[in-house]
């Protein structure tokens, strides 16, 4: 009786022990991803001697001289516009085709839907990488290695089938009733996807953007294997150059790393919402 007496007191709710287990082990992973970044930001206000003296103390955060060094002295400059341009226009065509070939696949049927459907899906489960041999002599024979457009394609062909998935899970739950409504006014079928579907899209595109921009920002192999000339090297590839054999200037690659970091941080706070939109979407229908 006291067992029970105590378990269902008011003051103690069943539920708060669970509540208190999920919040403590959100706050531990909330520190445990933040953790790594807090002591990049740190160490880029640092000389290398007080990277290893003090590696967890605070800096100094009027010494921006591994700032200036590294943006005015190297060609990371280059780099960083080659990665906006790359992971750009890669984003931008694998929404544009990615959602044209959802919305054919999720609002029509046809034969033969479900099997092409499956051939995108096929996509997430065999990764490009283990082609990049036959790859790289498609790359030579098209003209295209060390090339930004090289990467520009291969990036959104990786990005097609995860964007396919997205947008055609999320198209097959509008209602069919807009689509009819649309055409009784007299509607076109390219006015009805863009003026109707892709409004309402917008939140998964902005889940699919993000999830193809973060690996494509980030990736070293591709340039590795398909960039040789130095002006078209991506940022994590240009980093790569900063790290020595024998020495290494620690302040100013970490400095670069905040700077590589920071775009995709800001991309994902402004578009936090929309977001968080997508990724609950469908929750309640």
């Amino acid at each position: 009786m006291t067992s029970h007496a105590a378990t269902n007191d008011p003051l103690f709710p069943r539920s708060s022990a669970g509540s208190l287990i999920a919040a403590a082990l959100l706050i531990g992973n909330t520190v445990l991803m933040l953790y790594p970044i807090v002591i990049m930001v740190f160490s880029a206000f640092k000389t290398t001697a007080e990277i290893f003296d003090a590696p967890f103390a605070l800096p100094d955060f009027t010494y921006v001289e591994n700032f200036a060094r590294i943006w005015g002295e190297t060609s990371l400059p280059g780099y960083f516009v080659n990665s906006v341009v790359i992971t750009g226009t890669s984003i931008l065509l694998t929404l544009i085709l990615g959602t044209m070939g959802a919305y054919g696949l999720a609002r029509y049927s046809f034969p033969g839907n479900s099997a092409i459907f499956m051939f995108f899906l096929a996509g997430l489960m065999l990764p490009l990488k283990l082609a990049v041999i036959p790859l790289f002599l498609q790359m030579r024979d098209f003209g295209l290695l060390d090339t930004r457009l090289g990467l520009i394609l291969i990036y959104t062909a990786m990005g097609l089938p995860s964007t396919i998935f997205i947008m055609t899970g999320f198209l097959r739950t509008l209602p069919v009733e807009l689509e009819e409504a649309a055409r009784i006014d007299g509607a076109s079928e390219p006015r009805i996807m863009i003026s109707i579907m892709l409004p309402l899209s917008i939140p998964p595109m902005v889940i699919a953007a993000i999830q193809n921009a973060v690996p494509t920002w980030n990736d070293f192999f591709f340039p590795l294997v398909f960039i040789q000339t130095d002006a078209r090297k991506t940022l994590p590839q240009g980093l790569s150059v900063f790290m020595g054999e024998y020495t290494t200037d620690w302040g100013m690659l970490f400095a670069g790393l905040t700077i590589a970091a920071l775009p995709l941080t800001i991309v994902y706070i402004l578009m936090s919402r929309q977001f968080i939109r997508g990724m609950t979407a469908g929750a309640v229908k």
